[in-house]
């Protein structure tokens, strides 16, 4: 009985009860301009929470990708954070440059129920 890797990760269209139940706290926020210049850095902040942030249970990566319009292998990644429970908070800011429009993907791991995904659109001009 495998599942593919898209089917193991949760998003905010996931229908599951249990899922449900778990979205505020596990989906990853984006916050980004939804548009920006071409070659300009420009600020995407990734939150998570509230959640637990204990060994027993916390956000132990956040991971951004990018998928660029008219790029044949999608997608990008631009950054993964690792954090430490009780220490870190699962909020981070990547500082970003990009040409082209596309889909930012924001993946957000709990060690106690899995991967979770959240997209933004950017539109480059």
């Amino acid at each position: 009985m495998s599942r593919s890797l898209k089917e193991l990760i949760y998003t905010a269209e996931s229908k599951e009860a249990a899922v449900m139940e778990k979205k505020e706290g596990h989906l990853p926020k984006i916050e980004a301009p939804d548009t920006v210049k071409a070659g300009e850095p420009f600020q995407v902040k990734v939150k998570v929470g509230p959640h637990p942030n204990q060994v027993q249970h916390s956000i132990r990566r956040i991971e951004l990708w990018f998928s660029e319009e008219g790029r044949a292998y999608n997608p990008i990644r631009l950054a993964t954070i690792e954090l430490e429970p009780v220490y870190a908070e699962p909020e981070v800011t990547v500082t970003v440059t990009l040409q082209k429009s596309g889909t930012l993907h924001a993946l957000a791991y709990c060690n106690l129920h899995g991967v979770w995904e959240s997209t933004k659109d950017i539109k480059v001009q």
